[in-house]
């Protein structure tokens, strides 16, 4: 699937690969997912999208995006859109496809292999274009939650399917990482108290 002389790009969509973690049950270590892909080939970028809630004074994300961007992912951000919907439930609306596929594209000819975290089937178009330039696409996402969390046609469209379910024991963090972590951001909280 990968090949050591192919350079690689990651297009990481936030929100949806946070969910298809969740929905597995374990939490992304991004250290972890950088030098698993560094060891499959020239890792020429990686980028993270997400969008933030910019009037809150506290986002439990932005430490994450700090961390990501101090090292080594190129982080694109944009303010996410609060609104009220018909039933008068408040909703946020932060969508990062078009900026996810503008960068790909613009990085098509420089990479031979796209690695795409995300099920979102709106990017089988972007898939397709890829290939057009002569890229290698895998997706990462799951099938293994239910319900799976990767629509059909993008699975179908792209060069190779990597289950997130199978990258657990390389990028997931283990469960004294997590309860430490726990520990810190008690500790955290008790000091701003």
């Amino acid at each position: 699937m990968f090949d050591q002389r192919e350079k690689i790009a990651l297009f990481i969509d936030g929100a949806n690969l946070y969910a298809a973690a969740k929905a597995l049950g374990f939490d992304i270590d991004y250290r972890k997912l950088l030098e698993h892909f560094q060891k499959r080939g020239y890792l020429l970028r990686a980028y993270y999208y997400t969008a933030l809630i910019e009037d809150q004074e506290y986002s439990s994300i932005r430490p994450l995006i700090d961390w990501l961007d101090y090292n080594g992912y190129k982080v694109i951000t944009k303010p996410a859109k609060e609104f009220t919907d018909s039933s008068g439930r408040r909703k946020v609306k932060g969508n990062m496809d078009i900026e996810l596929t503008i960068d790909a594209m613009e990085l098509s000819r420089s990479i031979d292999h796209a690695v795409l975290f995300s099920g979102d089937g709106d990017f089988r178009v972007l898939v397709d274009a890829l290939q057009r330039n002569g890229c290698k696409v895998s997706v990462v996402s799951t099938m293994a939650s239910q319900p799976p969390m990767i629509a059909d046609d993008l699975r179908r469209n792209a060069d190779h399917f990597i289950d997130l379910k199978s990258l657990e024991d390389q990028i997931g963090r283990t469960h004294s990482e997590r309860a430490s972590r726990h520990v810190q951001d008690d500790e955290d909280d008790e000091d701003e108290d």
